[in-house]
């Protein structure tokens, strides 16, 4: 829980907002338009970037790990390389975060227009083997002798037709967060089920 400062600098308050994109202002009543870390830049690019050093941004909040990850799904916007750079290495901050503030965000993610970009994007960080430990694991080795589909990306891509059959069957419908929920977790038991038998075939009985 960081210490809140109060200052009289418009710049140094958008200073301490999460992104760029979320760091401009506009005067009130003349309508003055304040964008001092390029936030117009970013928008138009379609990148999340923080106003200063990603490290001093995440120390002050580590759910902003998180947010760069929904904020992405949500908007598709791509991370600036050195957000994720910062996430890659300080992802064991977001331990500090409530477990409640940590379910909000993967909620919010996984109801955005395209949850595998942010789910990817958690995984590739590190930040998923801490909150959602169950996905990165569906990554199963897998070598030229035993063969089986690649379970992780199997189960990206089930997420992504229940999505499709929300919108088939239910047009302009709220996100349906259970059905998004099972769709992606349907083989989480398959890393702890898998089975070398003989002449090599996998198996995942009772996954």
């Amino acid at each position: 829980k960081p210490e809140d400062t109060y200052r009289d600098s418009l710049v140094e308050d958008l200073r301490r907002r999460d992104f760029t994109v979320n760091a401009m202002a506009v005067g009130v009543p003349d309508h003055t338009f304040s964008d001092p870390f390029g936030g117009t830049r970013d928008l138009l690019a379609k990148v999340l970037r923080t106003p200063g050093a990603p490290e001093d941004s995440f120390n002050d909040d580590p759910l902003r790990m998180m947010r760069a990850a929904r904020f992405s799904a949500q908007l598709g916007f791509d991370v600036d390389p050195g957000v994720f750079a910062a996430t890659t290495s300080m992802a064991d901050r977001i331990l500090k975060i409530s477990a409640e503030r940590v379910r909000d965000e993967l909620v919010k993610l996984l109801c955005s227009p395209d949850p595998r970009r942010g789910l990817a994007l958690l995984v590739d960080t590190g930040l998923a083997a801490l909150v959602l430990p169950e996905l990165p694991a569906l990554k199963l080795e897998i070598d030229e002798h035993h063969h089986h589909k690649d379970v992780y990306e199997h189960s990206l891509i089930v997420l992504e037709q229940a999505i499709d059959l929300e919108k088939e069957r239910n047009p302009g419908a709220a996100p349906d967060l259970i059905l998004r929920w099972a769709a992606l977790l349907h083989d989480i038991g398959k890393p702890a089920t898998k089975r070398i038998e003989p002449g090599g075939v996998v198996t995942f009985h009772h996954h």
